[in-house]
């Protein structure tokens, strides 16, 4: 059973992967290694390892021996920072595939797209092609995409010839003859990254000596004196260790002292600057927490607890005051009030304490990007941030909304070094894999375009949709030509997206006719006699370079179905050079002085295979968590959905200030706010849901956070992990602790303490057992190698001595490390199949499965375990997206999200079961989450008692006296305030809030009662639910924005509000016959049910609308139910309660 993959083993130690049972780990494991291999010009694939030559010798035994050749001053090995940087490009023009029980290959990318890419980062650039006989890969190349000629003579030679010339052939130019001379090749390197005269030369440090790459990377947190390292509270001492040793952490990494020199000495000649010179200056805090004015705040909170004493006072009088003339319709009534009543007080209370937050940018500019002794050159200290845009169909989430996503990243203000983007494709498209090629291509033009002229917003379907004037606030003389030039690329790069699906499909029905065409003339090469039978050749589907797409075909085929295909990554876009690349006045636009430098993009598609549970998008993203942690490491991760984009390109700066501000360390995520295009004015289905996000949301910040709701959080890597929150102990220190103490423990340093999991653990100070991380984990040891490095780049700046937990100033500002094939092969091998089992990704670790809404589960976690999260609104919307403007959809939407909440109340993620680092108040919100679908019971009920009082001429009380009049007066005015008080803090508007309460009645009485059943069917039968993946496509009328709005689809979910509105229509028409023939009419009863018919008419009014379409036209359908429904219900009434003179249905009607 046990099988292990192979994986590349070139400059670092990989660990070594396995699905293996118990048997097979005692085995010795077996060498990791890759396979890169090429598709030449005549359709052969050429592999770069000897043991799997496929060549016209490979029949020849080799015997593997190794040559030592003295070093001579013509025979020097490359320098590694320049064989680092080829690899890397090498590295990045390849498609790493592999998997479960097989080899991973990287297949070197001749051609990624149809069209010429020309930008140097981007995989498949335009190039010189190597000149060795035989050899037709592309040469070697600098950031620029200038080809690098190691010999004078400037023959053009790829990166493997190179090698092996240098290697095998003694170092000698296949060209000229002549011995290559290294230090050429490292000046033409060094004069390709720095073409400005005026850039500052570094002085040079001494190489690390020895070690793998990991080592390197975690060499910021070791020390070789280890005595130096603790300060007096045994806590880690960077600034001790910096100024009492002779180590440093590199240039620019923390204090630089004033004459340069290293580790100098406190005396005549190394006057080093001490902490005490940056501690004296003033400390600026960068962000601020705004509190709700006191004439706004208190009124409010008063006016909350008057409620609660009158809806107490009112339901003990309701349950005193029984009526006997109808006591099963009290008694209804009575349960639905006092769940009514049960379900406001956990709605409200939440909201006692509502708050906002502002941030200061430009403290985080001087903080980290502004030139300090710790760092000369004012490079960017910022930590990295990693980018998620999860995508699975592309036929319900168009490429073209996904690729302006990504191109709304890639222009994202902020440093370029530190940004990476990677895409999930969880689908395994093609159509998705070249529209992100296609994406990356056009970057190029759209992101210098983008910070020349500092264009809001960057994506370019919304910047070029914008109603208002474009040249506006822009001062540059070149912009109208820009602009234009640039619209028409844009408009030709749509062009590209929208053919894709065609071109890919004509494309590889040609290359099945020719293989097809081969086959059969081979057949009948072998077979000259015989009848040539028809071949049969699974039709595959062919990527622009003419090899087999190893994702999904479009004509399913073995090992290439949306659920059982290979793992894939390209990297797009290579990581950028660490100083800045200035473009040049030639070409398409003027970017002399413009930073042409584009982010890490990657393409990810995790493997899939029958047999495996994958766990939807909350799989797709723990892989991505994965991939992201070994190529890249961010400290934080962003995450969107593929139709959310950037619209505030300051957006990522202003969360960075939360987690970069003292006390910001005990932050899991800074969640933004969802704002929606594309909505109708009168916004009828309350689609652009503001109660929520400005009001909850807003009213949760002032407790431990708001929930996570699925795109535009900006998480901590470390909390995602399932670690707990530093100084956990200082903050919680239980309700018993002052009864009943702990014994106290040994004092664990801070460093330490950072990376605990003592969530279910009795001592709070309790050591990580690392024998354990493994099983945590899973066995890669990249992986685990990179959580402490990810801990200590995402602490705030130790700029002041209030600043626990703090990093060095300037420690964040060394180069990104180069990309190998090591360790992308490493990323195949964790986003595997079979990489979680027996791990805790899923149940602690990651985003957390079993519900259909793992953001909120998730977002619960890591608030159980103690941490905090915050609320950023900021000025404009950070992020924008798209939401379904038809009445189905919204439904549809709806019940995904309650049935989610159905679950989390069956699990053990309900609030009841919360740990005690939980407030009460935020366990109480999170309660109110799973317990909101059960209001749909008796919120039905309710809204068919003034029916059922109507046709039964009764009410839910004896008699319309006073006393009820009074409080239901009271009850309605204190509602009204609380929403006016609301609608004062929060910002939004009156009609806002009426939608929202209209849908929430429309929602209640469809979709959260179908969640309801659909949770309880899961629990006790055990029958799992199925959700639709929500459109992000527009409708088929082009001319008409809203068009989806009057699209009428029918859905069994429409058949309860129809059932409430046709019979409460009815009962009013009963009611109003029956008063006005009665021998003494009861006017108070027909009052008291017409008034609350109406008031589940007013609610139920969007949805009636909804129904009728555009101009009227209503489907059949809807007639037909209704009409069934109605006649229904007459006929059962009149059988329950036949007019008086007779017993038969109908009375004395007879026919002729």
């Amino acid at each position: 059973m046990a099988s292990n993959n192979h994986f590349t083993n070139s400059r670092s130690n990989l660990s070594t992967n396995s699905d293996a049972a118990e048997a097979g780990r005692n085995q010795q494991p077996v060498p990791p290694s890759v396979t890169f291999a090429r598709r030449t010009s005549s359709g052969r694939y050429v592999n770069y390892s000897r043991d799997d030559l496929d060549s016209e010798i490979g029949s020849v035994d080799f015997q593997n021996y190794l040559v030592h050749i003295p070093q001579t001053p013509d025979n020097q090995p490359m320098d590694p920072s320049i064989s680092q940087k080829v690899e890397e490009q090498y590295v990045s023009s390849s498609l790493f595939t592999g998997g479960f029980n097989s080899v991973t290959r990287a297949h070197l990318m001749e051609k990624v797209i149809e069209s010429e890419t020309n930008h140097p980062q981007m995989a498949g650039t335009k190039g010189s092609s190597c000149a060795i006989p035989g050899c037709d890969v592309k040469v070697m190349s600098d950031e620029r995409g200038q080809d690098l000629l190691p010999c004078e003579c400037d023959f053009k030679i790829c990166r493997d010839c190179f090698v092996d010339a240098v290697k095998t052939g003694g170092g000698i130019c296949p060209g000229c003859k002549e011995p290559y001379r290294n230090t050429d090749l490292t000046d033409l390197a060094d004069n390709s990254n720095n073409n400005k005269g005026h850039q500052q030369q570094r002085p040079m440090l001494p190489p690390p000596a020895g070690g793998s790459k990991m080592e390197r990377r975690l060499s910021l947190m070791k020390s070789t004196k280890s005595g130096l390292m603790r300060s007096q509270t045994g806590d880690f001492d960077h600034n001790r260790w910096l100024f009492e040793t002779s180590g440093t952490y590199g240039y620019g990494n923390a204090f630089w002292t004033k004459d340069g020199n290293f580790g100098g000495e406190k005396d005549g000649n190394g006057h080093g600057m001490g902490p005490q010179d940056l501690m004296s200056r003033p400390w600026r805090p960068l962000t601020r927490k705004l509190q709700i004015p006191a004439a706004v705040i208190s009124p409010y909170r008063l006016l909350i607890f008057i409620r609660i004493v009158v809806l107490a006072l009112f339901l003990m009088w309701r349950i005193q005051h029984k009526n006997q003339d109808a006591i099963w319709l009290w008694g209804m009534s009575v349960v639905c009030e006092l769940w009514f009543a049960f379900s406001w007080l956990l709605d409200q209370l939440p909201k006692l304490n509502p708050i906002n937050r502002a941030t200061d940018l430009n403290v985080l500019k001087e903080k980290f990007e502004t030139p300090t002794p710790s760092n000369p050159t004012g490079k960017s200290d910022l930590p990295g941030l990693d980018m998620f845009v999860s995508t699975a169909d592309p036929e319900k989430e168009p490429p073209l909304v996904t690729s302006n996503t990504i191109l709304s990243i890639l222009a994202a203000n902020y440093p370029v070094e530190k940004l990476a983007c990677y895409v999930s494709d969880d689908g395994g498209a093609l159509l998705t894999f070249e529209a992100m090629a296609e994406a990356a291509s056009f970057a190029n033009i759209w992101v210098p375009f983008c910070r020349k002229h500092d264009i809001e917003p960057r994506n370019p379907d919304s910047y070029f949709s914008l109603k208002r004037d474009p040249y506006k606030n822009k001062v540059k003389a070149d912009f109208v030509k820009d602009r234009r030039r640039v619209k028409r690329e844009y408009d030709e790069f749509k062009v590209r997206i929208n053919s894709l699906p065609d071109s890919i499909r004509r494309r590889s029905d040609a290359y099945h006719a020719r293989e097809e065409i081969k086959a059969m003339k081979l057949q009948r090469q072998n077979r000259d006699d015989e009848p040539v039978e028809t071949v049969k050749i699974p039709k595959a589907t062919w990527m622009a370079d003419g090899t087999h797409w190893p994702g999904t075909w479009i004509s399913p085929g073995p090992d290439h179905t949306r659920s059982d295909h290979a793992g894939i990554i390209q990297v797009m876009l290579k990581p950028p050079s660490d100083e800045p690349l200035h473009g040049v006045s030639e070409g398409f636009l003027d970017l002399t002085d413009v930073d042409i430098r584009l982010p890490l993009l990657v393409y990810v598609s995790r493997e899939k295979r029958p047999g495996y549970d994958h766990n939807k998008k909350a799989g797709a993203m723990n892989a991505l968590v994965r991939a992201s942690a070994i190529m890249s490491n961010g400290p934080f991760i962003l995450n969107l959905d593929c139709d959310h984009y950037i619209y505030n390109s300051q957006a990522l700066r202003e969360g960075m200030c939360f987690m970069m501000d003292r006390g910001g360390d005990r932050l899991c995520y800074v969640q933004f706010p969802q704002r929606f295009e594309g909505i109708d004015p009168s916004d009828r289905y309350a689609n652009h849901n503001t109660v929520f996000f400005d009001v909850n949301m807003r009213a949760l910040d002032g407790l431990m956070g708001p929930v996570y709701v699925g795109t535009g959080c900006l998480f901590r890597r470390i909390a995602l992990y399932g670690f707990d929150p530093p100084r956990a102990k200082e903050h919680h220190p239980g309700c018993c602790s002052c009864c009943f103490p702990r014994k106290k423990k040994k004092k664990v340093p801070e460093e330490n303490r950072s990376l605990r999991m003592g969530g279910d653990s009795d001592d709070e100070n309790e050591e990580m057992n690392l024998s354990l991380v493994p099983k945590k984990f899973g066995n890669s040891t990249f992986l685990i190698d990179s959580i402490p490095v990810a801990e200590f780049q995402g602490r705030p700046l130790a700029d002041h001595p209030a600043v626990q937990n703090g990093r060095p100033p300037g420690a964040l500002t060394i180069p990104r490390e180069l990309l190998d094939a090591s360790t992308v092969a490493e990323a195949i091998a964790v986003i595997s199949c079979w990489y979680e089992d027996k791990t805790e990704w899923g149940t602690r670790i990651g985003w957390i499965y079993g519900s259909v809404t793992e953001d909120v589960v998730t977002g619960y976690r890591m608030h159980n375990r103690g941490w905090k999260s915050v609320y950023c609104v900021t000025k404009r919307d950070a992020f924008r997206g798209t939401a379904p403007i038809n009445l189905t959809d919204r439904l549809h939407q709806v019940l995904r999200w309650a049935t989610g909440s159905v679950e989390i109340f069956f699990s053990k993620n309900n609030a009841f079961l919360a740990s005690p680092r939980m407030k009460i108040l935020q366990r109480i919100a999170y309660l109110n989450v799973g317990i909101y679908p059960f209001t749909s019971i008796f919120l039905i009920v309710y809204c068919f008692l003034p029916a059922l009082s109507l046709f039964s001429g009764q009410f839910i009380v004896q008699t319309l006296n006073v006393t009820f009049l009074v409080y239901l007066l009271i009850i309605s005015i204190t509602l009204c305030l609380l929403a006016l008080l609301e609608i004062k803090w929060s910002g939004i508007s009156l009609e806002e809030w009426w939608r929202n309460e209209q849908f929430w009645l429309i929602g209640g009485t469809s979709a959260h009662l179908a969640a309801v059943i659909q949770g309880l069917l899961k629990v006790v039968a055990g029958i799992e639910i199925s959700f639709t993946l929500t459109s992000k496509s527009g409708g088929d009328d082009v001319d008409d924005e809203f068009a989806d709005l009057y699209i009428v689809k029918w859905t069994s979910l429409m058949i309860p509000p129809i059932t409430i509105m046709m019979v409460n229509l009815i009962a009013i028409a009963v009611g109003f016959s029956r008063t006005i023939y009665s021998v003494i009419p009861q006017w108070s009863k027909l009052i008291g049910g017409v008034f609350f018919s109406f008031w589940v008419l007013a609610h139920l009014y969007p949805f009636a609308k909804g129904l009728m379409g555009r101009r009227g036209r209503t489907p059949t359908i809807v007639y037909v139910w209704s009409g069934l429904v109605a006649i229904t219900i007459s006929l059962l009434w009149v059988a329950i309660n036949p007019p008086a003179g007779t017993t038969e249905i109908g009375g004395s009607f007879t026919f002729p």
